[in-house]
């Protein structure tokens, strides 16, 4: 049996949590890194380790010193240009919002992102369905992509799971 653990990266700076960062390639903030948890996964041995391509992640992976593969795939959503980095404050003041758009999970998204549910959905099974069945594996990737690999994995709709994971914390799955 093979582990895979589900790791999200480390803190952004305050001025850049709680905001739509989808693809924008922000460094994590080191101040804010509770090194005990560092440590405590610095102690774990994986026989492989995956990471987003975006900063975030990859900082994340070297405070580890570990040795990853980066995989776009991992990414988070891609929002539309003029939300990226915005938080929802940001947006609700911006012309183009309206709170129609709160309506439902399919119109809010539409509003916001470009990228379709669907290819994200797609794009993160297209890299769980090539990962190995034998190994221990490490991904490290974003706080909605770890969440849609919950649904996926638990079959509860992405738009209806209460699921969230905080900076550096794990999610692990026996496969």
């Amino acid at each position: 049996m093979a582990i895979i653990t589900f790791l999200r990266h480390a803190p952004l700076a305050l001025k850049n949590q709680k905001c739509y960062n989808g693809h924008i390639d922000l460094e994590i903030d080191t101040s804010l890194v509770d090194y005990k948890k560092i440590e405590s996964l610095q102690k774990q041995k994986y026989d492989l380790v995956y990471s987003s391509d975006l900063k975030r992640c990859t900082q994340t992976l070297d405070l580890l010193k570990l040795f990853y593969i980066k995989d776009e795939r991992l990414r988070e959503i891609k929002f539309k240009d003029e939300f990226e980095g915005k938080s929802f404050d940001e947006i609700s003041k911006m012309p183009i919002y309206d709170e129609r758009y709160l309506s439902s999970f399919e119109v809010w998204h539409e509003f916001i992102a470009l990228e379709s549910i669907e290819k994200y959905k797609q794009r993160v099974k297209n890299f769980l369905a090539t990962l190995p069945k034998n190994k221990d594996i490490l991904v490290c990737s974003h706080g909605g992509t770890i969440k849609l690999i919950h649904s996926l994995l638990t079959n509860i709709k992405y738009e209806e799971s209460s699921y969230s994971i905080s900076y550096l914390e794990s999610l692990e799955i026996k496969i």
